[in-house]
């Protein structure tokens, strides 16, 4: 949904854009043309407002694939006019979207991966919030059973993407997150059983925090709640966020125990468009076994051709993304993913590096042990005579979309700066964009920011 001010459209409804040559009279801007237009000079004019975005492969703010092979885009271009919900009409489709579903448990180590229950979604976002739906419907039929009141669920999490808030403020569940604290920057075992109680629909770690790239500790915190339930009778489930380190720590961090080897996980999201390598618009939402996915939030569409079941917030969408996500598994296997995963880790380690020869900066994650690449802020007691914002602004003049912004409640004095390290930033493209780091830091030498920005003033900065 967009978003704009009111005033400002009512102001340009009469203005007019892209009068050319080619065209026999200028288009409006807000208003739906009166006469149709020559396909060539519409494509035209869309293209050229185009190029005022961004490029995108020097965003490294954002966790998305920005680089897909050549056949992937064959493969969207051929799935274009195929809906993924409509399982009768593109029964193949609907295959290879269950092949993903069981190769996927098969990684995250499912006891019963060949009868695993599972679905893609538009994004991870919405796989999260199928799994919180989930979580929640379980935890109400235990309570109803029991004769107990379920008018006050509440969800346990650390430092979350905005989708977290956005599923308890849709679907009426209090979120409990546990505030920053000092040098603690995720979740801990001991945080998370303090806030435990009969209400618990269940806890959320993630794995590849938005703000740190860092892992959450899940198993220290599976065996929290293994002592918990053991001392109270609190059977409280974990449902891991897994947006981009499920398909990062099964190939190049196989010791952390994360995901389907723990009783106590659930269910697991993870977005094939970020690490997955996919075009966007790709999640997956994979449950342990089919007593975790409630009977209740399954839809049998009959209106289609067939009986269909559907579990989903979406309903019509592209197929595209789930043949690029089968393409890509079969197309790398486990070599191949590891192969990647660990250039991209070197890279986020290299840079990591670089950044910690310059005196004036602090690393807060040094690109090893989560998802590729690096986070830093201003040393403490430095005056570098610029704010991580006036850097982010500077590096922009160069094409560079790299995201400075505070963390979270208590700690919201912390500003940091974040580098993702993706299949496409090259180590010799993260050379350059170095290169063009020290000279916006020599540039405040001789030209201090006299008014450094803050957070409201700089734009588009925010983490994705």
């Amino acid at each position: 949904m967009a978003i704009h001010s009111k005033e400002e459209i009512f102001s340009s409804l009469d203005d007019e854009v892209f009068g050319t040559g080619f065209l026999p009279h200028p288009l409006p801007k807000y208003k739906l043309p009166k006469h149709e237009t020559d396909p060539t000079a519409a494509y035209q004019l869309v293209h050229d407002e185009l190029l005022l975005d961004g490029n995108s492969r020097q965003n490294v703010a954002t966790f998305c694939q920005t680089w897909v092979e050549p056949e992937v885009r064959k493969l969207m271009d051929e799935c274009l006019d195929k809906n993924m919900i409509d399982k009768d009409e593109y029964p193949q489709m609907a295959e290879l979207e269950a092949r993903c579903v069981h190769m996927m448990a098969d990684l995250w180590n499912s006891p019963n991966a060949a009868n695993a229950m599972g679905c893609s979604t538009t994004g991870s976002s919405e796989a999260a919030m199928l799994g919180g739906l989930a979580l929640k419907w379980r935890w109400r039929k235990k309570r109803e059973q029991a004769g107990k009141p379920t008018d006050k669920p509440n969800l346990i999490c650390g430092p979350v993407q905005i989708c977290w808030h956005k599923f308890a403020r849709y679907f009426d569940v209090e979120l409990r997150q546990i505030p920053c604290e000092g040098r603690r920057l995720l979740m801990s075992p001991k945080e998370v059983i303090a806030r435990c109680d009969e209400n618990t629909i269940g806890v959320v770690p993630t794995l590849g925090v938005t703000y740190t790239l860092q892992y959450e500790p899940v198993e220290e915190v599976a065996t929290a709640l293994d002592d918990l339930e053991e001392e109270h009778g609190l059977d409280i489930p974990i449902h891991v966020d897994a947006a981009s380190g499920g398909f990062i720590a099964p190939f190049i961090h196989p010791s952390v125990v994360w995901d389907f080897r723990i009783s106590r996980v659930k269910s697991i999201n993870t977005s094939g468009h970020k690490f997955g390598l996919t075009p966007l618009g790709c999640g997956w939402a994979i449950w342990r076994e089919a007593e975790d996915l409630p009977e209740d939030l399954i839809f049998r569409v009959k209106y289609l051709g067939g009986n269909m079941p559907t579990f989903a917030l979406n309903f019509s969408r592209p197929g595209g993304q789930i043949a690029s996500q089968y393409y890509n598994l079969v197309r790398l296997g486990r070599e191949g993913y590891t192969k990647i995963t660990k250039g991209c880790a070197d890279v986020g380690a290299w840079f990591a590096d670089q950044i910690k020869k310059l005196d004036m900066f602090e690393l807060v994650y040094d690109g090893r042990g989560g998802v590729p690449g690096c986070t830093w802020t201003i040393r403490k007691g430095e005056d570098p005579g610029f704010t991580l914002y006036d850097l982010a602004d500077r590096l922009r003049v160069k094409g560079w979309q790299v995201p400075a912004y505070p963390m979270p409640a208590n700690r919201g004095d912390l500003v940091v700066q974040r580098v993702l390290s993706r299949l496409g930033l090259s180590r010799d493209l993260a050379g350059l964009l170095f290169e063009d780091l020290e000279r916006a830091v020599k540039h405040f030498d001789k030209h201090p920011a006299s008014e450094s920005l803050t957070r409201k003033s700089a734009g588009g900065y925010h983490h994705n």
